[in-house]
């Protein structure tokens, strides 16, 4: 530290401060502090710091996401990087899988290294919240909105968003259509099956005309059951495929089939490439970047002192039209 300060050009207790972002530093003095800190590759310890830091801050805060290899999970875990850094803040992440025991036990791992806040994709409703206001750890919750009007949330609305596809699909002439899904237990697969079926209930469809697949996790049992649903004796003519992973199953199961060019497909989540595809695919949208950068935003806030009222932030998604969905049905 003290070599960081020679070279700073300030006091030693200056470099604490900055390091330890406290307050009475100037932003000139600061910048240079962190100057020199990168020139000469200088770690803080933070176990020491803690001890010392009125604030009790270890500038780290923990990220759930369902799968850092998702691409959507991986744009939020990028967003919320980019706001760490601006506050030298380091981010641990961990990856779910949609297993509730999984997310207790990182919840209780990230406690024990005591980090500042934290920011979760809750697989359920989730029952450590109790302690987690007891120990003063502020929670964001992205993508999936527990229930209770105290929580901060920044979501899309799946709802809606899963109706409009399910209607432009209909509006195509379109009426066997099929929807693959997730485990409905989880919150935005259910609220994306309600979507699907209310824009049928609008049009008048029988449910009994739509093809329902859940349960489905990855690509590869995506491609099975669509597979399935095509050799079947009344295939479907559309296809609304409910998460990104799904959506490449269901294309590699037209594809095999030859069937691209037939069937129409809306996917929930852009992929990438999807514009350099034949047909392009066409996708409701979400923002994973603006959700990752408001939640960060959010928590940062809480960490500073904000006391307002619980934020519920609803990110906008944007309907993209590139061809796959645009493909007529028979009454089109």
């Amino acid at each position: 530290m003290k070599q960081v300060a020679s070279l700073a050009g300030v006091g030693v207790k200056t470099v604490s401060r900055v390091v330890n972002n406290e307050p009475n530093v100037s932003a000139a003095t600061a910048e240079r502090v962190w100057h020199a800190v990168n020139v000469l590759n200088y770690h803080v310890d933070l176990g020491a710091g803690n001890l010392r830091r009125a604030d009790g801050r270890t500038r780290t805060i923990g990220l759930l996401v369902g799968s850092v290899d998702n691409p959507f999970s991986a744009s939020i875990h990028r967003a919320v990087e980019d706001i760490a850094e601006e506050h030298h803040v380091a981010v641990f992440a961990s990856s779910l899988d949609g297993d509730s025991r999984r997310e207790e036990g990182a919840v209780s791992a990230f406690m024990r290294r005591r980090v500042d806040g934290l920011i979760l994709m809750a697989t359920r409703q989730p029952d450590y919240l109790a302690t987690l206001r007891d120990r003063g750890i502020p929670a964001v919750f992205v993508d999936r909105t527990p229930v209770g009007d105290d929580l901060d949330v920044v979501a899309s609305d799946n709802r809606a968003s899963a109706a409009r596809a399910t209607a432009h699909l209909i509006a195509r002439g379109h009426r066997r259509i099929a929807l693959l899904a997730d485990r409905l237990s989880i919150q935005t697969a259910d609220e994306r099956y309600r979507g699907f079926m209310e824009a049928l209930g609008e049009a008048g469809i029988p449910t009994k005309l739509a093809s329902v697949v859940t349960e489905i996790g990855d690509e590869e049992s995506a491609r099975l059951a669509l597979g399935r649903l095509l050799d079947s004796d009344t295939p479907p003519t559309a296809v609304f495929s409910a998460q990104n992973l799904i959506t490449f199953g269901a294309l590699r199961a037209l594809r095999e089939r030859g069937l691209e060019h037939e069937v129409a497909l809306v996917g929930f989540d852009d992929i990438p490439l999807a514009d350099l595809m034949d047909p392009g695919v066409t996708v409701v949208a979400q923002d994973p970047q603006q959700i990752g950068h408001r939640a960060a935003r959010i928590l940062f806030d809480r960490l500073d002192g904000d006391r307002r009222p619980a934020q519920r932030v609803v990110v906008p998604t944007l309907f993209v039209e590139r061809g796959s969905g645009e493909i007529p049905g028979p009454g089109g």
